[in-house]
């Protein structure tokens, strides 16, 4: 992309109303704009990081054996009293009657509905287990939206949903989702700690969330500082196998790491006073085991070998698609503005021309835009003319991973400029080379799944 051609509204100074750095660098790099509380346009640059997160967990669920699906936003209210959650949700919850009087709602979370789709379709135990998830808009009517799409009211969302014969069946679901979300968040370059949590109005006994440690984080978080130290990294893992699954849920969870709700002071003076650690943690995903909490009042049952009707044991498994974008600039930022992890970056990297018609840097900077396209790359060519202190903030801003700058000094040597957003270091390498270096970079960041 031509960044002349291209729609990027970046902002030179930073709204008033943005009170933590994400929020603030979304505005300023033209990622968002605001329609009303807690309700954004996503503009172009915002939306292509959108879509690779959005990839990014498509990629891993059906990895785990998740299967994709799609539900409406607008659901019936006879769902949720069938439920007993429609009263009993609170205010959050968005209610509204169509034409014919009857009472709809703008849904938070999925539960009922696809409690209905199962109860409709699946009647034996031999059609189980089985997982259904989709990517979808969400909307909660939050008391005081701020912070951005970190506490938005509508916000787009990865919600899943299993179905399995019995209690250990519904754990080992569990244990696998833990295992897709640890691979999901890194990713995208997040390292997100599972932690005891509350289960709020979805229910259940058992459930963790995923917290990015973050200043701004909303949850005050208590944790041993040994847990910091655990990657998933590339291990390869058999998500049929209830050992393989248990041991990294073990792995990952038999440290202390809880958020406030569920601190418990005793526990956490039991851990070496030096490992102690108190910080604020940025929630970006949620899993739940809530047995029959559904499937019970909705009658979501299945015949099993000795031909009884017997309830469905169920979990969701919620993941904050566009909350996540606010999570990552929180994590991974500077002064100048947002650094972007290679697999979720909006452009691979940034030509910057220094001096905008001059013949061979122009033929340049083209022939390093074709030279990336031709490795399966998006190049964004700021070719605008500008001077290069304003390109540079540019590039900063918006915190692409690569630079290539061209100039006419550099080219009589016939070397261009590489430099690493996150560190800051450059390196004088031909074309071809400077070209052979970002691709290979990104190998290890190619999608895992073409047909998503």
């Amino acid at each position: 992309m031509r960044l002349s051609r291209y729609f990027l509204p970046v902002l030179k100074e930073t709204p008033a109303e943005a009170q933590i750095v994400s929020h603030r660098l979304m505005l300023r790099a033209g990622l968002i704009k605001q329609s009303s509380a807690g309700i954004y346009s996503w503009l172009p640059m915002g939306y292509k990081v959108l879509r690779k997160i959005e990839r990014i967990v498509h990629e891993e669920q059906i990895r785990a054996g998740h299967i994709p699906m799609l539900m409406p936003t607008i659901q019936p209210a006879d769902l949720w009293k069938e439920s007993g959650r429609y009263d009993a949700y609170g205010a959050e919850l968005l209610r509204i009657r169509d034409r014919q009087d009857r009472d709809m709602l703008y849904g938070p979370t999925n539960e009922e509905m696809i409690t209905d789709i199962f109860r409709a379709h699946v009647s034996s135990y031999k059609d189980l287990p089985l997982t259904l998830y989709h990517i979808q808009w969400k909307f909660r009517d939050e008391m005081r939206p701020r912070f951005g799409v970190m506490r938005g009211r509508e916000f787009l969302m990865k919600d899943g949903y299993n179905f399995d014969l019995t209690k250990e069946d519904a754990l080992h679901a569990y244990n696998r989702h833990l295992v897709s979300y640890l691979r999901t968040y890194e990713r995208m370059g997040l390292q997100a700690i599972p932690m005891r949590a509350d289960s709020g109005p979805i229910g259940g006994d058992d459930t963790h969330e995923f917290l990015v440690l973050a200043d701004t984080g909303e949850s005050e978080v208590f944790y041993d500082a040994q847990i910091t130290d655990l990657k998933f990294g590339d291990r390869e893992i058999d998500y049929d196998s209830v050992e393989q699954c248990r041991a990294v849920l073990d792995e990952f969870t038999s440290r202390y790491a809880r958020t406030d709700e569920t601190h418990d002071a005793a526990e956490f003076a039991k851990i070496p006073e030096q490992r102690q650690r108190v910080a604020r943690g940025i929630e970006v995903g949620q899993i739940f085991y809530f047995g029959t909490k559904y499937s019970d009042p909705l009658d979501a049952t299945v015949q099993d070998a000795d031909g009884n009707k017997v309830p469905v044991h169920m979990g969701s498994h919620g993941i904050g698609v566009s909350r996540l974008m606010g999570a990552i600039i929180e994590a991974s930022h500077d002064e100048n503005g947002i650094i972007w992890p290679e697999g979720v970056t909006p452009f691979h990297c940034g030509i910057v021309n220094l001096k905008q018609g001059d013949a061979e840097a122009d033929a340049a900077c083209e022939a390093l835009y074709k030279a990336l396209e031709s490795h399966g790359l998006e190049p964004l060519y700021d070719d605008r003319n500008e001077r290069a202190g304003g390109k540079f903030a540019t590039m900063d801003l918006i915190g692409l991973p690569w630079r290539i700058t061209v100039g006419p000094r550099g080219l009589k040597n016939g070397v261009v400029e590489l430099t690493s957003r996150r560190t800051g270091e450059s390196e004088e390498l031909s074309p071809e080379a400077a070209v052979a270096r970002v691709a290979e970079v990104y190998e290890a960041h190619k999608p895992v799944n073409a047909a998503v």
